[in-house]
């Protein structure tokens, strides 16, 4: 029998398979006909009545242009796509050559935003996108391809006459003030000419097909790569109270206090956008139903937790460490015996403080009640969690989780708490789904119960490695690195995943 290891990194490799940009494009668009061509999207027919034409920015940008090609053939007329600096060159190093444009490819690629900023690179992307939008007729369509990731960075074009220096001064001492992302991007939408729906406003009589790949918890059309093609919900007003929050209303530079002061006070309305259609491609919930399908197709009775889970760390950590415990209590039936309902106690509770949207932990721990007690369980769930950093080490979310789980679930065994996980054998999974989890070549570790008792015996403190945020040293040096999860760089991006499988013994 293949081992939980095994079968987890299937599923990881499964869910991010199916998030890879050439098989999503290949599922979802196609070209019939020819007389009056159309473009099929996610069975959605577009008329092609005059020339096609693609742009596009982000990460998984390229590889998503490189399969569009392939697929429109001679039909596309021009394309542009704004990418981050080097990833030609890393792709073509990591042998990813299908994700690469061909060498008569009628695609323009500018590289910018190093190290995920605007820069001139990225500005003069955002130019050449811009100014292809303006000359768009009503006759033709636009196809434009968004991945989350690195999509804001590199689609910068202020408002004129804001410099984009002045407008990355301004982000940056918001961010400095303790901003969260979302107002920083409501900022960022007010003083740019194509976020918040301005490169559809701009591309306007043409169609607009928009094809994206999430990176954003709930899928929200404004918020992925501050929203281009999409009609944002946020206002001047939301803005300025943003810039009054964080005291800095009154040393703006000129060009944005004028830029500010003659913005229209409403959000451009809704109907201003039937010439644009919006379409999901890839998201972290696509990835977690096809781990599902894997998972039933190994023999788990598979349940899906949520593809929203966010937080900090260790809370996260606990939360998966309860729910391990809890099914291996429940292995022989969830009953209601007092340490189940301490420990249900304890995980509403965590839960509820989370906030993680559409979990319904009641409906949840009820599907796990209704499986049959031989067959072993896999429990998936994505979203992406916070590490507050204190120490100086080497690391990533995915790795500091995995080694945080591995940690309670020790100490879970260690107070005897009926040690329930005697029982059962259990693997934990957290990954990265680009590949790369933080500054590491890991996309993240596996952890299982003995893991902190097995490093003990080789001389490694667990707890010392998670003080200075360094799990990634941590799981190079345990047991020459089998725990960590590498797969290379995947061209995609949708968040993380974390499978959890537990089996009787």
């Amino acid at each position: 029998t293949m081992s939980l290891h095994e079968h987890a990194l299937s599923l990881f490799r499964g869910a991010v398979n199916t998030v890879r940009p050439a098989p999503m494009l290949k599922r979802a668009l196609k070209l019939q006909g020819d007389g009056c061509p159309q473009l099929l999207v996610k069975g959605q027919a577009f008329p092609v009545k005059r020339d096609l034409y693609l742009v596009g920015f982000g990460k998984a940008v390229l590889g998503m242009a490189a399969a569009a090609e392939e697929i429109l053939g001679d039909h596309l007329t021009r394309g542009i796509i704004s990418v981050p600096l080097g990833i030609q060159e890393s792709l073509q190093r990591a042998g990813m050559q299908e994700m690469l444009l061909k060498p008569q490819s009628k695609i323009q690629v500018i590289e910018g935003a190093k190290n995920n900023l605007p820069d001139a690179e990225a500005l003069k992307g955002a130019v050449a996108i811009q100014e292809l939008a303006e000359g768009l007729t009503a006759d033709d369509l636009l196809l434009v391809l968004i991945s989350g990731r690195g999509g804001s960075a590199l689609l910068p074009a202020p408002i004129p006459p804001i410099l984009l220096e002045e407008k990355e001064k301004l982000t940056k001492m918001l961010a400095s003030r303790g901003a969260a992302i979302q107002e920083l991007n409501i900022v960022r939408k007010t003083l740019s000419v194509l976020k918040g729906g301005g490169l559809a406003q701009l591309a306007h009589p043409a169609r607009v097909v928009s094809l994206i790949l999430s990176d954003v918890i709930g899928d929200p059309l404004d918020i992925i790569a501050s929203g281009p093609t999409a009609a944002s919900s946020h206002s001047v007003q939301d803005c300025l109270q943003i810039l009054t929050k964080y005291n800095l209303l009154h040393n703006l530079p000129k060009s944005v206090e004028m830029v500010l002061s003659s913005s229209p006070t409403k959000p451009t309305a809704p109907e201003n956008y039937s010439h644009v259609s919006n379409i999901i491609l890839g998201s972290n919930t696509l990835a977690l139903e096809e781990a599902k399908r894997q998972a039933e197709g190994l023999g788990y009775a598979a349940l899906v937790l949520s593809a929203a889970v966010h937080g900090e760390v260790g809370r996260v950590a606990t939360l998966y460490c309860q729910l391990i415990q809890l099914v291996c209590l429940g292995f022989p039936g969830l009953g209601e015996g007092s340490p189940n309902n301490k420990l249900r106690g304890n995980l509403q509770q965590l839960a509820a403080e989370l906030q993680i949207p559409g979990l319904d932990l009641d409906e949840f721990l009820q599907a796990l009640r209704g499986l049959g007690p031989d067959r072993p369980v896999c429990i998936l769930a994505g979203g992406e969690t916070t590490v507050q950093l204190q120490g100086t080490g080497k690391g990533g979310r995915n790795q500091e989780l995995a080694l945080r789980v591995g940690l309670g679930l020790h100490r879970a065994q260690a107070t005897g708490a009926s040690s329930p996980q005697g029982r059962c054998e259990i693997l934990f999974l957290s990954g990265g789904t680009d590949g790369q989890d933080g500054p590491t070549e890991a996309a993240g570790a596996f952890c299982s119960p003995g893991l902190v008792a097995e490093a003990l015996q080789e001389g490694l403190d667990v707890e010392a490695f998670l003080r200075n945020n360094d799990s990634y040293t941590f799981f190079s040096q345990f047991q020459g690195g089998h725990h960590l999860l590498v797969t290379g760089l995947t061209g995609t991006n949708v968040m993380d995943i974390q499978a959890i499988l537990i089996r009787a013994m």
